[in-house]
């Protein structure tokens, strides 16, 4: 199914028939709508990043819903996209927190190298319309994945961005971890608690602290 542990990890999911049967109708709508991310890109965040590799966790909403944008990681739109709005702030804050400059290119499959988990909560949408999937059922499994996370010894970071990720804060119950919230970077949010709140280096340096090899959250120029 994804290729790495958590073939294991989600073993008793990939087998149950309400599973079979839920991929079933996200494959209808498929089949009767334009939806993203592709059909073979949807679980691109899991095979991207294992669960044992897994040390920070980002939590999206749901895909971009334009054509091209989204590749199966929350954030993300793929190369020569051009950037999202809260993308280009996620960017901009990253330079002031950290000053690494990331231009041009949207794409963070380089993180999820790093260990990042790029989650959205709904893995797939309608062409032209945010929220489409929201009520298909897709937040029973990405929820059980964040309890999952939760049970790991290893210390990890839960990034939430927005009353919606921060929902989800509830599932975090470990004290081992690390939450860091913030408003959405979304330009309607940005300014009211995004922009300063320094994530990335809260991130690296919780990390450190607990011996955890950083994140390079510098984009190569071309990958």
């Amino acid at each position: 199914m994804i290729g790495n542990d958590w073939d294991i990890v989600l073993s008793n999911v990939w087998d149950s028939p309400n599973f079979k049967k839920f991929m079933s109708n996200v494959k209808k709508e498929y089949d009767n709508y334009t939806c993203f991310p592709k059909w073979d890109d949807i679980f691109n965040a899991l095979k991207l990043t294992s669960y044992k590799d897994t040390k920070v966790v980002i939590i999206g909403q749901d895909p971009y819903h334009g054509i091209g944008q989204a590749h199966g990681l929350s954030f993300s739109v793929k190369k020569g996209v051009k950037l999202p709005p809260s993308l280009q702030n996620i960017f901009k804050e990253l330079y002031d927190d950290l000053g690494i400059k990331n231009e041009g290119c949207g794409d963070l499959t380089p993180w999820t190298r790093e260990g990042v988990l790029l989650l959205n909560s709904v893995l797939t949408v309608r062409k032209d319309l945010p929220a489409s999937h929201k009520d298909l059922g897709w937040q029973m499994l990405t929820d059980y994945i964040i309890k999952l996370i939760n049970l790991k010894k290893e210390p990890v970071v839960f990034i939430l961005w927005g009353n919606f990720a921060r929902n989800k804060k509830s599932l975090i119950t470990n004290p081992k971890h690390l939450l860091i919230e913030s408003a959405h970077p979304s330009p309607f949010s940005a300014r009211n608690g995004f922009f300063g709140s320094k994530p990335f280096s809260k991130t690296n340096n919780f990390l450190k602290k607990n011996k955890i090899k950083e994140v390079n959250f510098t984009l190569p120029k071309y990958y």
